[in-house]
């Protein structure tokens, strides 16, 4: 063995590799190191805009629109009611609810596998309001990235003062819309409209709930920012196990970018060196501080704001753009243009089978259901020397926005020999949104009962609509030979 080979590495080595310890956004002891993230000028910033643009009109204008009376979607977590394209969810649907998550975990586990984190830099609605509308409204009032450092580092003078005051009600009002139409998809917005329109004695509840998403999205937006990404969001985490090297990435083109050299005007490049002339300008623009050119790391949303940045440089230094870009590990290694490979196809088909799958669930689930189930303890009874009868008890969910009387009738061949005969009234009661029981004889001549137990079926009318039918079994005393 070499006796004279060490480990040690140089201070510039250790600084380098920081990156492996900690996350950009912390230094070495520990604290918190704030982002001052220059404003990106570019193709994709300018495309992120108008899908932001599409984001907020979206966000703003769904808690407004009604199917049939209800709220397009509705998670009522503490009435445990769920309204997702105007249809009504109770308790009794979890297994849709079941397999609404089971396909949401294949969906991010596939989606990430072939595409990275496309979600986080595009449409995530932390990344979105934050990049697209907090972090705008901060350049508006402090100016760009430089003014801001320079700003918070200045002492507390008139100006700074009032530009902190502008910019924190600003940011406080945003939170307050923001939370404001949060709620709208929790209550609805009738009962918000309620809660701002009456007053407050009446509604305390909804006034303090208010009040507590307003502090909580202001504190992400003015504070927090960022760390909502790096810190408590478990899909960066997810994503180092979800990611291979096939997977579509913001990546940095090590192959052609290194070694790096620095830019001199009018001069010729120094030979061997790559493309990047290590201006920093990507991480100037990384809303998380990062450095692309350490590769792929957990901070990293997609944001693609440093693709824009290089592509600025790359412009100005007369060399072609695309160092930074969306890529694949294995494409950089090999030189390849990034393709729509057989196993992202293959990626796309399954998550559009298993969203349709779900969509179908979801549009054909039935208004009102039910069970019949016959009554404990009884088997069957002689109604005269020719015919039967059994005793059923049913429970119907009425999962509409009226009331509905529904009528029983069976079908099929028994519909006409056989009979219903309720217990009480003539018909089942089914107010909106509730739930209703009754009894009733089904009555069938002895002649038809062919078996120990025959299947039957009975129909749910509304009038002369039938809504719906459920299944049943009829109990006899034997079986024909």
């Amino acid at each position: 063995m070499n006796e004279n080979v060490t480990n040690e590495t140089t201070p510039e080595e250790n600084l380098n590799e920081s990156f492996r310890d900690r996350i950009a956004t912390v230094d070495a002891k520990g604290k918190r190191k704030w982002v001052f993230a220059q404003k990106p000028k570019g193709k994709f910033y300018n495309i992120r805009t108008w899908v932001s643009w599409g984001f907020f009109i979206l966000f703003f204008a769904l808690p407004f629109i009604k199917v049939n009376g209800r709220p397009l979607f509705l998670f009522n977590i503490p009435d445990a009611k769920f309204i997702i394209f105007g249809k009504i969810f109770w308790p009794q649907d979890f297994f849709i609810f079941g397999l609404t998550m089971v396909t949401f975990i294949i969906f991010i586990v596939l989606f990430t596998a072939a595409f990275g984190r496309l979600f986080c830099g595009w449409v995530c609605p932390q990344t979105i309001f934050m990049e697209m509308l907090f972090r705008k409204v901060e350049y508006l009032i402090e100016g760009d990235a430089a003014k801001q450092k320079i700003l918070k580092n200045s002492p507390w003078t008139a100006e700074k003062i009032r530009k902190k005051t502008i910019k924190h009600i600003v940011f406080y009002l945003l939170a307050f819309i923001i939370a404001n139409f949060f709620l709208a998809y929790i209550i609805g917005m009738d009962e918000l409209v309620k809660i701002i329109t009456e007053p407050v004695s009446k509604h305390v509840i909804g006034f303090m709930s208010i009040l507590l998403f307003s502090g909580i999205f202001y504190g992400v937006y003015a504070y927090f920012r960022e760390q909502a990404c790096t810190v408590v969001c478990p899909y960066g985490r997810l994503q180092s196990v979800l990611l291979d090297r096939n997977s579509m990435i913001v990546a940095y083109d090590h192959e052609r970018g290194e070694p790096r050299g620095k830019y001199k005007k009018n001069q010729p490049a120094e030979l061997n060196t790559g493309d990047c002339i290590d201006c920093f300008q990507c991480v100037k623009v990384c809303p998380t501080g990062i450095d692309i050119r350490n590769g792929t790391q957990m901070e990293c949303v997609g944001c693609t704001a440093c693709i824009d940045a290089c592509d600025k440089m790359m412009d100005a230094v007369d060399r072609p753009r695309g160092l930074v870009r969306y890529a694949s590990e294995n494409g950089i290694a090999e030189g390849k243009k990034l393709r729509y490979t057989g196993r992202m196809k293959f990626y796309t088909v399954l998550l559009i089978f298993l969203t349709g799958i779900l969509a179908t669930l979801l549009l054909t689930r039935k208004d009102i259901d039910g069970t019949i189930v016959r009554t404990r303890g009884q088997l069957y009874q002689e109604r005269g020397t020719d015919s039967l009868s059994n005793l059923f008890n049913i429970k119907i969910i009425n999962k509409t926005i009226k009331d509905i009387p529904v009528t029983l009738h069976l079908e099929g061949d028994a519909a006409t020999i056989g009979k219903i005969e309720m217990v009480g009234a003539r018909e089942v009661l089914l107010k909106q949104e509730d739930q209703a029981t009754g009894s009733f004889f089904i009555v069938l001549p002895r002649t038809y009962i062919t078996k120990r137990k025959m299947k039957l079926e009975v129909g749910l009318y509304e009038g002369d609509k039938k809504v719906t039918s459920i299944k049943t079994n009829f109990t006899g005393p034997f079986s024909r030979q």
